[in-house]
């Protein structure tokens, strides 16, 4: 496990802003509060095996005592670099992202399964939007209960989504919590 170097970080942060905003401040500057030091540490991003970990600096420490072929997992994953380079979030940077999201959107009652099977959001199964989304922003998909689902991209403002017809697509699907279940052997 060791730290991301300078491209790796400018990726990480740009695909992390996409969906958070300026609120990625609030995920760089988190305090941890575990481990045995009474001053609260800090979070940081570390790369094992081309996967991308969420992790306190204090278990980090702890951590290496632990050899990096013996290293399955640390903190939380975020997301993973493919062969090509290009960085990808996974459904488990969620939490994360839902905390801190910029734009939202909620999901009537009859969509929610079918986004949580992989579909796309369709403009019938629109509950609420936040103002001001554009096209390719970062999107966290929300159930009417506040519980969140997924994540995606927006493939219409907020304007565009209010003239559409109900089939049209408002958020393009890319990862959900359906995906526990789904690809349980690959997570």
């Amino acid at each position: 496990m060791r730290p991301l170097d300078e491209t790796e970080t400018t990726a990480v942060f740009e695909k992390i802003f996409k969906f958070t905003g300026n609120n990625l401040k609030n995920i760089v500057e988190n305090p941890s509060h575990e481990g045995p030091d009474a001053n609260p540490g800090r979070y940081c991003f570390r790369l094992n095996k081309n996967k991308v970990y969420y992790v306190s600096e204090s278990l980090v420490k702890r951590a290496t005592n632990v050899a990096r072929s013996n290293l399955v997992s640390l903190g939380t994953c975020i997301g993973k670099f493919t062969h090509g380079g290009s960085f990808h979030l996974t459904v488990q940077c969620l939490g994360l992202l839902a905390s801190n999201a910029k734009h939202k959107v909620w999901l009537k009652p009859t969509s929610e399964m079918s986004f949580l099977y992989g579909n796309h959001v369709l403009k019938g199964g629109l509950g609420r939007i936040t103002e001001n989304i554009a096209p390719g922003d970062g999107v966290v998909v929300f159930s009417m209960s506040d519980v969140p689902l997924g994540f995606g991209i927006a493939a219409k403002s907020t304007q565009d989504c209010r003239k559409m017809d109900p089939n049209g697509i408002v958020v393009l699907h890319q990862a959900d919590i359906g995906e526990y279940l789904r690809m349980e052997d690959e997570l």
